[in-house]
């Protein structure tokens, strides 16, 4: 007497293809949203200080360099000292309870323990310095950054999002005079033409 149906002979097979659709797709979701594209961009901590860059660097001109003042001679971006920012508020909103760390910060001698916004993988070699003298506008990278309240991840700082980049660099160039111009377009300047330049794309490039 046969208890279980023939069609039960099937089983194994409907569950081996039920595994391997639902691993794929797992697979998958976890590819294409567990990216930076879709996990690091827009990341804004809150900072011990609300500098905004929409004030300094948007409405009051600003240029990068005076706070980011190695930006293009060293590896890493400088994050600024007290010391830069009471060059201006030792006589600028001297008592603003917003600017409290910073005040604390010049009596004591302590540092801003400003939080890093911008992460790239230990493993991952990126020189500032080179990026900007080739011709890289802050823009590219950091997006409208003198638009902003809070300082936020533009873009995903991905393997691939650099490689697009160091195979066609062109439409990221400007002249070197104009790379913390937010504002600059390449349509807008007669007679600019970008220049030849060939990034690494093997992996010693990036990863030494």
């Amino acid at each position: 007497m046969q208890i279980f149906p023939r069609s039960l002979n099937k089983l194994p097979l409907i569950a081996a293809i039920a595994i391997n659709v639902v691993g794929a797709s797992v697979t998958f979701g976890a590819w294409y949203y567990l990216t930076p594209k879709n996990f690091q961009v827009g990341y804004a901590p809150v900072q011990p200080v609300p500098y905004s860059h929409r004030l300094h660097a948007g409405q009051m001109g600003m240029d990068c360099r005076y706070c980011h003042s190695n930006i293009e001679r060293s590896a890493h971006a400088q994050i600024p000292a007290t010391q830069t920012c009471m060059g201006c508020h030792a006589m600028v909103k001297t008592e603003s309870p917003r600017l409290a760390n910073i005040r604390a910060s010049w009596d004591t001698g302590k540092p801003v323990e400003w939080v890093k916004v911008h992460k790239l993988p230990d493993h991952a070699y990126f020189n500032h310095s080179a990026h900007l003298n080739a011709g890289v506008g802050c823009v590219t990278c950091h997006g409208r950054i003198d638009e902003m309240d809070v300082v936020r991840q533009d873009q995903p700082l991905s393997m691939g999002w650099c490689l697009e980049c160091h195979r066609d660099p062109k439409p990221n160039l400007r002249p070197k005079d104009q790379v913390t111009n937010m504002e600059w377009r390449a349509d807008s300047a007669k007679g600019w033409t970008a220049p030849d330049v060939h990034p690494p794309q093997h992996c010693s490039g990036c990863h030494r």
